[in-house]
C-alpha cells in the first residue's frame, strides 16, 4: 500500500525514504549470527541509500515554491479519512537531508562495543521513524511515527549506555510518553471538533489547517496546549528538560549523536507544523509564554553547562541553551526569526552531533569524561584538538561558521518583534563562549600528565567521519544562501497564514530601520529646499521636519 502511494513524480520517493531503513532493520535482524561482520555492511548500505534518497529530494525540490512538493497520498482508513499522506516543503527539506547524513556517520563513527546486530537494527528503525515524522501530513500517521522513535531510543540507551543507563532510559521514556498522552487526546479532539463543524471527520493536516474557522478560538488554544506539552518535552523546553542531561550522558555515542542531532528536532519541527500551521491564532496568543520559556532555557542551559564537571553532560546542557534559541526564533513569528530557527535546527544537528562524536572518541581513549582528569591533549593530539576547536567555535557562533548565521537571524527576527527577549537571549551567546572555551582550555591546554600523554591522535576513520561535518560547518557559515533560498518561500507562506488567522502582524524592518531614517532625512531636506526656493521659510516647515523626526525616533 505504502509503495503504491500516488506521487506527482511517478516514483514514491518519500515513501521509499521511510520504508527503506525499516526494511534495512529487518534485513539486519535476519543476518545469520555466524556472519556478524555483515551486519554493519548491510546497515550502512541501507542507511547510505536512504541518505541518497534525501539528496534526491533536495535536487528535485523546486526552490521557488512554498507549497508541499512530491506529495504522496493513499487512503488508509476511509471512514476516518486517515491517509498515508506525505509531503516536503522548505521547512522540512533540510531536516530530511540532515537525518540522511547523520545516521550513516553515526553507524560508521560510533559502532557498538557489543551486540552490534540489534544495535544497528534499532538505529535503522529509529531513522525510519524520524523521517516519517518530518514527512507526515496526516495527524494519525504523524502520531504513529512520533511514538515509534521512542522504542528504539529506549533500547539503545538501556542496552548500550553507561552505568546508569536503565534509569536514564526509563526517565526518557516516561517523560516523552507523558507528553504523547496529551498529544493523542489533542489530535483526536482536533479531528472530532473539525468533523462536527464540517460534517466530515478527517485527520488530514492540510485540510484542517485550511479550515481555520471550523474550531472555536478557545478550543483551538486548549488543543494547541495539548500538542505544545508533547513538543516542549521533546525539545526539551525549560522546565521540562530534566530527562535530557541524563539521557545524553548515559546514552552510547551514536545514541547521543542522533538524540541531539535529529530527535530533539522532532519537537521544534512539531511546533512549526502542528503549532503555527495547525493553530496559528493560538500560537500567536501563546507566543509571549513560549518566548519567555525559550529565553530562560538559553540562560539556564548556559549557566548550568558552565558548572558541569563531565564533558558530555556539558554538551548536553549546551543543547538546552541552543534549542532555546530555536524556540525564540520560532515564536518571534517573523520571517527572519523562523528562517534562523529552521537553519539553526540543521546547524545544531551538525555541530552538536560532531561534539558528541568527539567526546565519544575522548571517552574511548581515556575511559573518562571528567574534565579534571583531561589535560594537555593539544600537545599529544594536535589534529584532534584542531577539529574539536572548529566544531566548538561553530557551536559558540563564531562568524564564518554555521552557528553564527542561524543565531544572527534568530536575534534579528526576535529583536524586531520582541526586543527585550532578544536582548536577554543575546547574553546567552557570551555565556556559550564562556563554558565552551573554559572547557577547552582545561581539557586541551597545559602539559599532559602521565595518564594523558598516551592520548592517540585522530585516526583515519574518525577523520573521514568528521570531514563532511566540518565541510558543512564552513559551507553553511560562508554561503548559506542556497539553504535560505529554499526555506524562505515556505516560511513566508507560514507567516502569512499566521497573520491571516490571528491579530499578529509581522513588523516591517524598513519602516523603523535605516531606510526609514534616510527617507525622513530626504523629506526634511526637500521641505527646506522648497522653502528656500520661494525666498522665505514656510510656516510650519520646521515643525513638519521635527514631526517626522519625532515619529521616527519614537518608532
Amino acid at each position: 500500500m505504502i509503495l503504491a502511494a500516488e506521487s506527482a513524480t511517478g516514483f514514491p520517493l518519500l515513501s521509499a525514504m521511510v520504508v527503506l531503513p525499516a526494511v534495512g532493520a529487518l534485513a539486519v535482524a535476519l543476518v545469520s549470527k555466524r556472519r556478524p561482520e555483515l551486519c554493519r555492511v548491510v546497515a550502512l548500505a541501507f542507511s547510505v541509500m536512504t541518505g541518497a534518497l534525501t539528496v534526491a529530494a533536495l535536487v528535485a525540490f523546486d526552490a521557488g515554491a512554498a507549497d508541499f512538493q512530491m506529495v504522496e497520498k493513499v487512503t488508509w482508513i476511509s471512514d476516518l479519512d486517515i491517509s498515508w499522506h506525505l509531503g516536503v516543503d522548505g521547512i522540512s527539506l533540510f531536516l530530511l537531508v540532515m537525518t540522511g547524513i547523520l545516521f550513516p556517520l553515526a553507524i560508521v563513527g560510533a559502532p557498538a562495543h557489543h551486540d552490534e546486530k540489534p544495535f544497528l537494527a534499532w538505529l535503522l528503525l529509529l531513522e525510519a521513524g524520524c523521517l516519517g515524522v518530518f514527512l507526515s501530513l496526516d495527524l494519525f500517521v504523524f502520531f504513529v511515527m512520533f511514538e515509534i522513535v521512542l522504542v528504539p531510543m529506549y533500547f539503545l540507551i538501556s542496552g548500550w549506555g553507561y552505568a546508569e543507563r536503565r534509569y536514564a532510559a526509563m526517565k526518557f521514556f516516561l517523560y516523552t510518553m507523558f507528553g504523547s498522552a496529551f498529544m493523542l487526546v489533542g489530535l483526536i479532539a482536533t479531528a472530532v471538533l473539525h468533523g462536527r463543524a464540517t460534517g466530515q471527520i478527517t485527520f488530514d493536516l492540510v485540510t484542517i489547517a485550511n479550515d481555520q474557522g471550523a474550531i472555536a478560538t478557545s478550543s483551538a488554544r486548549w488543543l494547541f496546549l495539548a500538542f505544545a506539552i508533547a513538543f516542549a518535552i521533546k525539545v526539551p523546553i525549560f522546565p521540562l528538560h530534566t530527562w535530557l542531561p541524563d539521557a545524553h550522558t548515559q546514552a552510547p555515542t551514536a545514541g547521543s549523536v542522533i538524540l541531539a542531532g535529529v530527535m530533539l528536532k522532532l519537537g521544534t519541527y512539531g511546533f512549526l507544523r502542528f503549532g503555527l500551521y495547525l493553530f496559528p491564532e493560538a500560537s500567536a496568543w501563546f507566543a509571549p509564554v513560549m518566548l519567555t520559556l525559550g529565553t530562560i532555557g538559553i540562560l539556564y542551559g548556559a549557566v548550568v553547562a558552565t558548572m558541569q564537571k563531565d564533558l558530555k553532560r556539558l554538551v548536553a546542557y549546551s543543547s538546552v541553551a541552543h534549542l532555546g534559541f530555536i524556540v525564540l526564533g520560532t515564536f518571534s513569528l517573523t520571517t527572519q526569526g523562523l528562517e534562523g530557527g529552521i537553519l539553526q535546527m540543521v546547524n545544531h544537528g551538525i555541530t552538536t552531533g560532531g561534539l558528541f562524536l568527539l567526546v565519544g572518541y575522548i571517552s574511548d581513549r581515556r575511559h573518562t569524561r571528567e574534565i579534571a582528569q583531561l589535560k594537555g591533549l593539544q600537545k599529544v593530539a594536535p589534529i584532534f584538538a584542531g577539529v574539536f576547536t572548529v566544531v566548538m567555535l561553530a557551536s559558540i557562533g563564531l562568524p564564518g561558521l554555521n552557528g553564527f548565521v542561524g543565531e544572527f537571524l534568530i536575534l534579528l527576527g526576535a529583536f524586531t518583534s520582541d526586543r527585550w527577549w532578544a536582548v536577554a537571549a543575546a547574553s546567552g551567546v557570551i555565556l556559550a563562549a564562556l563554558y565552551l572555551l573554559w572547557a577547552y582550555q582545561r581539557t586541551f591546554h597545559g602539559e599532559p600528565d602521565a595518564d594523558n600523554s598516551g592520548f592517540a591522535e585522530m585516526r583515519l576513520r574518525e577523520g573521514l567521519v568528521m570531514a563532511p561535518l566540518l565541510g558543512l560547518i564552513v559551507f553553511l557559515g560562508v554561503y548559506p544562501k542556497p539553504v535560505l533560498d529554499r526555506i524562505e518561500p515556505s516560511v513566508k507562506a507560514l507567516v502569512a497564514h499566521v497573520e491571516a488567522s490571528s491579530d499578529h502582524e509581522e513588523p516591517q524592518v524598513n519602516e523603523t530601520g535605516p531606510d526609514a531614517r534616510e527617507s525622513t532625512y530626504v523629506e526634511g531636506e526637500r521641505v527646506q529646499e522648497e522653502a528656500e526656493h520661494h525666498g522665505e521659510p514656510e510656516e510650519g516647515a520646521e515643525g513638519e521636519t521635527d514631526g517626522h523626526g519625532g515619529e521616527e525616533e519614537g518608532g
